[in-house]
């Protein structure tokens, strides 16, 4: 009897004990949960115990956050500074504001007719538009030489800029090329007193981009003159033209670099307004006589004999 007695006491011990063990498995999870939530975030040093007094946040990152925002903040103010202003804008001289942008272009094609003049570099251009204007009244302009005219003004904001593009056979930002020519524009119409003029504009534009955003801002053209010429000759008549030009970009690696320049960007362009069905293509391997002749041909067919 005793032992019986024995044997259901030890059991019932065991039983009362078990829930206590469960009890303590149990608690080990929140103790860890505990210690864990202790531990710190953005601080070097490492999680102190329960009993190793209150924990401080560290502001080091955040100060460190705040001053890399401040500097890339400053070098963002700093990059817009050395950008061109946008087209609408006055001229870089008057040191103004840049203007909002324009809904509609400067002039309207029914006052104003602007025809572009491309090619490749040596192939005649500039010949040609001259005699277009001593002979029926245009007004040339040349991107280039307003480029070039104000890289050398005194005082101006682009001049280093411009020398540079120049330089290497790139495209001047159009934001600046049209803008100058947006003033000249202006300049002319008010010198000839009236609100009507014709423009041809040679060597522009040398960019997709560039034809939209004159079209959008200043006005839209009415054709675009190509003189097609093979690489090789415009080559010798640059390089013989540098003998005596003075310009820095006729020299032979300049020259190859505004090839290949032309070939990748300015080709879009006539390829664009061909389709269009706005280009008069002319030959210019010919001498420059029977040039401008075939060039009065064309444009009699398109605009008639009063053009």
């Amino acid at each position: 009897m005793a032992s019986r007695m024995s044997v259901s006491w030890r059991l019932a011990a065991r039983t009362i004990a078990a829930p206590a063990r469960c009890s303590t498995s149990a608690s080990a999870p929140r103790a860890v949960l505990r210690q864990q939530s202790q531990r710190r975030l953005y601080s070097s040093e490492p999680p102190r115990s329960s009993s190793g007094g209150s924990s401080k946040i560290k502001f080091w990152p955040f100060l460190g956050v705040i001053a890399l925002g401040t500097a890339g903040y400053v070098a963002l103010v700093n990059r817009r500074k050395d950008m061109p202003p946008a087209v609408g804008a006055p001229t870089p001289a008057a040191g103004q504001l840049p203007a909002p942008a324009k809904s509609t272009p400067t002039f309207s094609p029914d006052d104003v007719t602007v025809i572009f003049v491309l090619g490749g570099p040596g192939a005649g251009k500039g010949t040609q538009c001259a005699n277009l204007v001593s002979k029926h009244g245009f007004t040339h302009l040349s991107a280039g030489d307003l480029l070039r005219a104000e890289q050398e003004r005194p005082g101006s904001q682009f001049g280093d800029l411009i020398r540079d593009y120049i330089k290497n056979g790139l495209i001047v930002p159009m934001e600046v090329t049209v803008q100058l020519l947006e003033n000249a524009m202006t300049d002319a119409l008010a010198k000839g007193g009236s609100s009507k003029g014709r423009f041809l504009i040679d060597g522009f534009p040398r960019k997709m981009d560039q034809a939209h955003k004159f079209e959008e801002a200043v006005c839209p053209a009415k054709l675009v003159l190509f003189y097609d010429c093979p690489e090789d000759v415009m080559e010798k008549r640059l390089l013989e033209r540098g003998k005596t030009s003075g310009r820095s970009d006729d020299n032979a690696e300049s020259i190859r670099k505004r090839f290949r320049t032309f070939i990748e960007t300015s080709m879009p362009v006539v390829d664009y307004y061909e389709k269009e069905g706005k280009v008069i293509k002319v030959d210019a391997t010919a001498a420059p006589d029977k040039v401008f002749a075939n060039t009065e041909k064309r444009l009699t067919e398109r605009l008639g004999t009063k053009y």
